[in-house]
Formats: C-alpha cells, structure tokens, sequence
C-alpha cells in the first residue's frame, strides 16, 4: 500500500496535479507520524491494516469536515474536502453496498450466536476484523443495535 501511494505522489507530480500531489502528501505524512508513534513500542514501521485504518479515519474527519461547510454555507471549501476524500477513498478497499452491510451484520449476529445488546462487542469485533476499511462502522453500530433489540 505505500508503494502505491508513493508511485502516486510521483505521478501528481509529473502530471503537476497539486491538489491530489497536497492530498497524498497529507497521507504519507499521517503514516510517517504512526510509524514513528510506533517506533516507540518496538514496532518498525505501520503495517497495512494500521494505513488502511489511517486512511479510513482521514476520509472521516473530512467527511465531517465537508457537513460543517455544507452546513456553513460554504460550498468551495466543501467541494474541496469531498475532493480529498475520493483522492483518499481509491486507496482504500470498496465500500460495502447496503445490502452487503446488512447481510455481512445478519451473518455476524447469526456466527457469534448474539442475542442482546451485551453481545455487540462481539458482532463489531468480528465486522472489523473481516471488513476493514469496507464498512462504516458508525452505520454498522446502528444496524447492530437495531437487530439486538436495542
């Protein structure tokens, strides 16, 4: 995953594109800054589940960030987070569609044999691990609640 975003960063740059070249500039800083966070704890460098995690997150601060625009009345800054964000998003997996969601948190519910809402920690443990940066997990919390009874 970092060599491809690497070789992108080369791209942008010989294609002169400096939004995408600023946007993944942004992204191998924030793994540069987790790999040194782990040097701390023995660990060399951020693997790819911690990049894909990285990433997920960036695309949710903008993702908030472009509803305060919007919600702001300020729609060129808007369209430039929305922009950042599909920069962001082709490194990541493929989103789930909703009926995938719903059937993934169907199988989940059915694998762990969860019936309360005391057993969501064990739903959601077992979403993240299988579909890591394919789900959003706070649409997923709610779908979970929701079929727990809660």
């Amino acid at each position: 995953m970092r060599t491809k975003i690497t070789e992108n960063i080369k791209l942008a740059m010989k294609d002169k594109n400096t939004k995408r070249l600023s946007t993944l500039r942004l992204v191998n800083a924030a793994i540069q800054d987790r790999d040194i966070a782990l040097r701390g704890k023995g660990k060399d460098k951020a693997d790819d589940e911690e990049v894909l995690d990285i990433l997920t997150k960036m695309v949710k601060q903008r993702e908030e960030s472009s509803k305060m625009y919007r919600e702001g009345n300020r729609p060129e800054l808007e369209a430039q987070e929305l922009e950042e964000i599909e920069i962001i998003r082709e490194f990541l997996p493929t989103q789930l569609s909703a009926e995938e969601t719903e059937s993934a948190v169907s199988d989940a519910i059915t694998e762990t044999g969860a019936e309360s809402l005391r057993d969501m920690g064990k739903v959601m443990g077992i979403l993240k691990e299988r579909y890591r940066g394919q789900l959003d997990m706070g649409v997923v919390g709610g779908l979970v609640k929701d079929k727990l009874g809660g």
